[in-house]
């Protein structure tokens, strides 16, 4: 009797350390969703209200947070805050030292980070553009180009080496870097210092291609034009959608992407980049596959010939990424570069496309480009051999 008593007690004890170890776990996962959740709180900013928070379908590095009288903040991860400032308003007293002003009107951005020129274009909003990081030969977006031609937007230095009395007598209100400047920190001190808001954007970390393509509406809010982004990005995604909806959105066919660089080493993208993604989400299916994970600052990696030979030879599709060597119109051209493609079975089928050098520029058309894909993997019409931003090799 004694045994069974002693028996009871431990089974209690035993239940009672279980039940204690529950309520700790669940304390414990409740402190961390309310961490989480406090990340995305709106900041409380003195003499403001906060109203709403932009929606966003992909993006995930930047958040965007509206309040009364027009103002707004920016929160880019890893980057910082701004807040924009309406024109003939003040920024509130009291305004956290970390926060950033921005002051409306922007009519001489000073622009370095060349993925976003393109999104300014959709937006309409070139002119907002003064300065320009890259010289008129380097863009492939020709209202950039038009616009340097015609002296309405000029060079002003690149990342590392931007002509400081320049930019201070065009007035420059805004300078909008790439992570490159983390590589020479003591050019945004030095801007900074001179009082220019100095913001980095990450586009380029984020992993699905329409997230790259929504940081037009980040954009959009600097000069006010919402409404403009919500169209010019619904018409991408809309593109995307109706490849997703299709009937043969799952193609099965393998999809090389490449180029091969200066000493014959092969570049390709890893798994999770956005290239990638795009060739996925447009039904076919990535090659190599363990070119391991993107982690959006290192997105490629290299490879030898006789590696890839082994792992992409039978790939049913080549795309040959043109935007480092310059594009290519024949497949001779590309055999040129190694004799061994000569046996990939994309190249027997002639299933052999080439980018345009302006892919990688033209970030707002990422849903046309999934489309371009959907369609070589689906369509068997030999006519076919120009599309919106890949071409066929002959």
């Amino acid at each position: 009797m004694k045994k069974n008593i002693s028996i009871t007690k431990l089974q209690k004890t035993i239940f009672h350390a279980f039940l204690l170890m529950a309520m700790m776990l669940i304390c414990t996962c409740t402190v961390n969703a309310a961490d989480k959740d406090s990340t995305s709180t709106p900041a409380d900013i003195p003499g403001l209200t906060y109203d709403h928070s932009m929606e966003l379908s992909y993006a995930q590095e930047f958040s965007v947070d509206y309040y009364n009288d027009g103002y707004v903040l920016i929160t880019i991860d890893q980057e910082g805050q701004f807040l924009v400032v309406p024109e003939g308003k003040e920024a509130p007293e009291g305004l956290d030292k970390d926060i950033t002003v921005i002051q409306q009107p922007l009519n001489n951005i000073y622009l370095v980070a060349t993925s976003a020129m393109d999104l300014f274009r959709a937006i309409d909003g070139i002119d907002s553009i003064r300065l320009s990081g890259t010289k008129e030969s380097g863009w492939y977006i020709q209202e950039a180009k038009d616009a340097m031609e015609a002296g309405k937007m000029i060079y002003a230095g690149k990342y590392n080496a931007p002509d400081y009395e320049l930019i201070l007598n065009e007035g420059c209100g805004l300078a909008i870097e790439s992570t490159m400047i983390h590589h020479n920190p003591e050019v945004q001190e030095k801007l900074e210092q001179f009082g220019i808001p100095v913001m980095v954007e990450r586009s380029s970390y984020e992993s699905h291609p329409l997230g790259r393509t929504e940081w037009m509406k980040l954009y959009a809010v600097l000069l006010g034009k919402e409404d403009v982004a919500e169209k010019a990005f619904k018409e991408q995604t809309d593109k995307l959608d109706k490849v997703l909806a299709s009937d043969d959105k799952d193609t099965g066919k393998t999809v090389a992407f490449f180029y091969i660089n200066s000493v014959g080493a092969v570049n390709v993208r890893k798994n999770n980049d956005y290239v990638s993604n795009m060739i996925e989400l447009a039904g076919g299916k990535y090659v190599p596959e363990d070119t391991g994970e993107s982690d959006n600052a290192l997105s490629t990696m290299n490879m030898q010939m006789e590696e890839f030979y082994a792992k992409a030879k039978d790939a049913d599709y080549i795309i040959y990424n043109s935007t480092i060597d310059g594009e290519l119109t024949t497949i001779d051209e590309l055999l040129a570069k190694s004799n061994l493609l000569a046996d990939f079975k994309a190249v027997k089928d002639g299933n052999v496309w080439c980018t345009g050098k302006n892919l990688f520029q033209e970030t707002t058309e990422l849903g046309t480009m999934i489309e371009d894909i959907h369609t070589i993997l689906t369509t068997d019409d030999d006519s076919l051999e120009e599309l919106n931003y890949i071409h066929k090799l002959k």
